[in-house]
């Protein structure tokens, strides 16, 4: 152990040199006006070339190292490379093995399972069979740090590393040891993009291991996703599981179910585990039915909405997106819409006229939304892709859809919700890796106690983070991007442009056009997004200028010199695509040709021109023999299968494939071959293109406007300097962006300063100052998102309880065996005559003094005409007769039993389960406290047993002389609840929606609202369920009075 810890000397003052040390780059050109303080603005203001290391910045070097060694990560990693020795002392064993004897591990480690081992004795061997595997299969062997990172996912916990760490790679070791137990592993990722990368490229040292992957995209079928959820390890994204969980749990027979029941959630490993669990965590996820409410009042409250004026009519509060009419605004509207009251229950108008206003002033095409095919498709924020499938609620779709005039969707109401953070606490072992997550450690572990562990980097980060500039106006602002970007194009060095939304990217673009600078864009709209992965493939290469919205931001490397393998696959298109398919999209078209006239052309050599001019010939003499050209996609699919076949061959096997005489055409090796061959070309490139860039500096990225977190700042700086190449990053902000505006920040300061230090609000100034007020408005905008956060768990905690009773009962239901099924139903009818004994007597009176007419009257209401000629004809007077020869019992035969003088009920309850099943619920009835204490308790509880066995005697007489078998008896049992408990668990939402909505207001009352929810929720669900057993009962004795079809039950 003493080997592995420096001394305290060596901690502190051992600084190992950079790899690489690049050049710095020379000063950004700058004409700045000299006459006012000159020597202030300069040191404010000038872009200078990066000094070489002074005193300061070998101090700021020591006091980092020596706050790294005292903190308790630096102790926790330390630990952790114990284990890393362990691994590596089995690395010469396992290369020594056979591909058959490396896959035979994963039996061998499962057998060892069985017999008592735990995961912790096989870790460090079923690493190092990872680490063999991946070199292997990937051509990638894991770094130290790499085990290190898996490890930690393994333990629970989160990993923090920085971009270009091979996050992905790390991914692999936990999810390979703990999908050795069968239980199922979830690698949860942001969006589709990645889930099907990482189950293609990744799933490679799986399978080869002989575990089976699935991976889970929109648009599947049933059948197909549950076939993937029971592979051993599972890709998908993050909303794709959250809506499974939530369909699976609105499905009516357990043929329906995708997921693994009764245990769908083991181990998950969530990429970007910021992103999903607290820049996500403030929108739940939702799936809603069609609501009735007259779509056609929304165009009109358009209308209305365009007639009222800001600040005169209503008044904005932009940091909560909320609208409040002004007497003049309440007025106007109501004059408008030729109405007394917007208020008045029978003709309901304030909702749609302040969801138009919020429509109006929040909503924003092209940064919320974009319109496409006549729809409009929210644009997720924080991720800048579209969301086909989301729909805002309460109204808000519908109204921005009046504002632009499309078709207007039906309302919808809540039929299912959850948080993401509910969601993933259902998971007995959770786990996440990210390369931003320390700055919300205390967060992680409150709400999943998970701790952050920042894993060290294979290389030291040479990165240069440029100080902020802050200018006074946005057209400054942009104005200086445009220079900036201009300026590093004409050095050649890679330019990444991050903006806030498809709007600010597009005016960026055409400043720069008109600059003549060639870039390309990346945003929502569908002509950019389709070539996401060309576009990032070509961000690191000389000459590339690339503008993004924060698309680029997660699940991306930004490779120097650009991407071999994105590069060939694009090539190998370019030449084959055209001779299978009729339907590619013009270059010009898509933006595409422009940009990629600047970069540097790939070199191919003669061998790969050969091997691609007989692909593009195979492809023809394929497609002539198929009679038709294919669909675009299914040319994609067959260059994709391709390229993954190259990827699981050698080159001598393929050309043996290609040159065999067979009646098939070898297109898929000759594709295969070619890109082998194409590769080696682009890889060379790729290398020497990348020294130029690293030589000039590296990719420079600049931020255009700080966003609500640090951490997502932090992602875009970490696009540059990945892996130990150099690198630097700018934030211009301007003191007129959407944060500033958005949280009412007082900028009048900043803006007086720069105006007095440069004399033009043009001009940027920068500083510690300013750097430090920029930073201290962020982190309030991050204080107020976490209370969002912490308020929206706290408020969901209530109903996560009461989501999972209900959802418990319906797997139960679903899954459960016949006679679980039975227990249910007869629990319920005991719990309904419960509710209507206890409701009308008092076991503190006199028995003569009880509301048994009531009581009679209401038990023939849930039984119907089941009891009719038997105990329909008693009277309250017999039932009151009958009771005093109750007190003073010594002894009850519980089974047979029947209150003197009044009809017995049937003898149904034969054999020894029936018996125990009479006495259990006997014992029940007199553990409860649902009876309260008095004199004549007793004689209460013998009621309430007296009246459930006569219901479920006579239940269970009548469904004998059905006829039918219990198979179809059961089916409808379970088909009655389940349509019950579904039909009072959607009203129960809206109604805690609208408690949640409305608990607030009581905070003037001083009462808290918290505990307000808690209190109307609890009450709320208690009815819920009391209203579910009753119409259960009712139903159920309702159909056998006069049997009909399964499908003819209307609850």
């Amino acid at each position: 152990m003493s080997t592995l810890l420096p001394s305290f000397h060596q901690a502190c003052f051992l600084f190992p040199p950079p790899l690489v040390k690049p050049s710095p780059p020379p000063p950004f050109p700058r004409s700045y006006p000299t006459s006012h303080t000159p020597h202030l603005v300069r040191l404010l203001r000038s872009p200078r070339p990066l000094p070489s290391a002074s005193l300061k910045d070998n101090w700021g070097a020591f006091t980092k190292t020596l706050s790294d060694f005292t903190s308790l990560n630096y102790w926790t990693v330390r630990d952790y490379f114990r284990l890393v020795d362990s691994v590596n002392a089995f690395e010469d064993e396992i290369q020594r093995l056979t591909d058959g004897q490396l896959a035979a591990k994963t039996e061998e480690f499962r057998r060892r399972l069985q017999e008592g081992e735990t995961l912790a004795e096989i870790q460090s061997e079923a690493f190092a069979v990872v680490r063999e595997a991946a070199k292997r299969k990937l051509g990638m062997r894991h770094f130290d740090v790499q085990l290190i990172g898996g490890a930690v996912l393994h333990d629970g916990s989160i990993a923090e590393m920085k971009t270009g760490e091979g996050k992905t790679l790390v991914s692999t070791l936990a999810a390979y040891l703990n999908a050795l137990t069968g239980e199922g592993v979830h690698v949860v990722t942001v969006n589709d993009y990645l889930a099907q990368r990482d189950a293609e490229w990744m799933g490679r040292v799986h399978r080869f291991l002989g575990l089976s992957v699935g991976l889970i995209q929109r648009g599947m079928r049933s059948d197909e996703r549950r076939f993937n959820y029971s592979c051993d390890i599972t890709y998908t994204n993050n909303s794709e599981l959250g809506f499974d969980y939530l369909r699976d749990n609105l499905a009516n027979t357990g043929d329906q179910l995708v997921m693994r029941w009764p245990k769908p959630f083991h181990f998950a490993i969530v990429d970007e585990v910021d992103s999903v669990l607290i820049d996500e965590g403030r929108n739940p996820l939702l799936i809603s039915g069609e609501a009735s409410e007259d779509a056609a009042r929304y165009p009109v409250a358009a209308k209305v909405a365009e007639l009222l004026l800001p600040r005169t009519h209503y008044n904005l509060e932009l940091k909560d997106n909320s609208v409040e009419l002004t007497e003049e605004g309440i007025q106007l509207a109501e004059l408008a819409l030729e109405t007394n009251d917007l208020w008045d229950e029978k003709d309901p108008w304030a909702r749609f006229v302040i969801n138009a206003l919020k429509a109006k002033e929040f909503y924003r095409r092209d940064v919320q939304y974009i319109v496409r095919n006549g729809k409009a498709l929210i644009i997720n924020e924080l991720t800048g892709r579209v969301e086909e499938k989301r729909r805002w609620s309460d109204g808000i779709h519908q109204a921005v859809e009046a504002k632009e005039g499309l078709k207007i969707q039906a309302d919808t109401v809540v039929v299912a919700q959850i948080t993401y953070q509910s969601l993933f606490k259902l998971y007995p072992k959770l786990s996440g890796m990210t390369g931003t997550a320390k700055t919300e450690e205390k967060e992680f572990l409150k709400m999943f106690q998970m701790p952050v562990i920042e894993v060290p980097t294979n290389l030291r980060n040479i990165r240069k983070d440029l100080p902020i500039q802050a200018f006074a106006t946005a057209r400054g602002k942009w104005q200086y991007v445009s220079e900036e970007v201009e300026y590093m194009f004409r050095q050649g060095r890679p330019v990444l442009v991050g903006t806030t939304s498809v709007e600010n990217s597009e005016y960026l673009s055409d400043m720069l056009k008109e600059r003549g600078v060639p870039h390309n864009v990346l945003n929502a709209r569908p002509k950019y997004a389709a070539r996401e992965a060309e576009i990032i493939a070509q961000a690191g290469r000389k000459y590339a200028v690339t503008i993004s919205t924060n698309m680029a931001g997660r699940g991306t490397d930004v490779i120097l010199g650009g991407n071999p393998k994105v590069l060939a696959k694009q090539i190998i298109e370019d030449n084959v695509l055209s001779f299978l398919t009729q339907e590619m999209a013009d270059a010009e078209s898509i933006g595409g040709a422009f940009p990629v006239k600047a970069l540097l052309k790939i070199k191919v050599g003669p061998s790969s021109l050969a091997l691609l001019a007989k692909a593009a010939l195979l492809a023809k003499y394929v497609r002539k023999s198929e009679g038709r050209y294919l669909t675009e996609k299914e040319a994609k699919s067959i260059i994709s299968e391709s390229v993954e076949l190259s990827q699981s061959s050698d080159m001598k096997d393929l050309e043996r494939l290609v040159n065999e005489q067979t009646e098939m055409y070898p297109l898929g090796p000759a594709i295969a071959l070619a890109y082998l061959s194409v590769l080696k070309d682009c890889e060379a490139h790729c290398l020497h293109e990348g020294s130029e860039v690293k030589y000039l500096g590296g990719l420079h990225v600049i931020g255009t406007s700080l966003h609500e977190s640090r951490r997502i700042d932090n992602q875009l700086r970490g696009r540059a300097g990945r892996q130990g190449d150099p690198g630097s990053t700018r934030f211009m902000v301007s003191l007129e962006d959407e944060m500033f505006r958005k949280f009412n920040f007082d900028t009048a300061w900043a803006v007086n300063l720069i105006t007095r230090i440069t004399n033009d609000e043009d001009i940027p100034i920068e500083g510690d100052a300013i750097v430090k007020q920029l930073l201290a408005l962020q982190m309030n905008a991050e204080k107020y998102f976490f209370g969002i956060r912490k308020s929206l768990v706290e408020f969901d905690e209530v109903l996560e309880v009461q989501r999972k009773h209900v959802y418990d009962l319906r797997q139960l239901m679903l899954l459960g065996d016949l006679e679980s099924c039975s227990q249910h139903i007869f629990q319920y009818i005991q719990a309904v005559v419960d509710e209507i004994v206890v409701s009308t007597v008092d076991p503190t009176e006199h028995p003569s003094r009880w509301n048994l007419d009531k009581t009679l009257i209401e038990f023939a209401a849930i039984s119907g005409e089941l009891l009719k000629g038997s105990i329909s004809g008693i009277s309250a007077d017999d039932l009151s007769n009958s009771i005093p020869h109750l007190y003073g019992l010594n002894s009850v035969d519980i089974i047979n039993f029947s209150l003197p003088n009044l009809p017995q009920p049937p003898n149904t309850f034969r054999g020894i389960r029936r018996k125990n099943t009479s006495l259990k619920r006997w014992l029940a009835i007199c553990s409860e406290d649902l009876t309260k204490n008095g004199e004549y308790r007793s004689a209460v509880n013998l009621l309430r047993k007296y009246l459930g066995d006569f219901l479920i005697a006579s239940y269970l007489s009548v469904t004998q002389e059905s006829g039918y078998d219990d198979t179809y008896i059961k089916g409808i049992e379970r088909a009655v609840l389940v349509k019950s408990l579904d039909c009072f668990w959607r009203d129960h939402l809206v109604n805690m929606n609208r408690l949640n909505s409305a608990v607030n207001v009581r905070s003037f009352g001083h009462r808290n609202p918290l505990e307000e929810y808690k209190i109307d929720g609890c009450r709320f669900f208690i009815s819920m369920l009391s209203a579910t057993r009753r119409l259960t009962v009712e139903s159920l004795m309702r159909y056998w009075s006069s049997p009909m079809e399964a499908e003819e039950i209307y609850i």
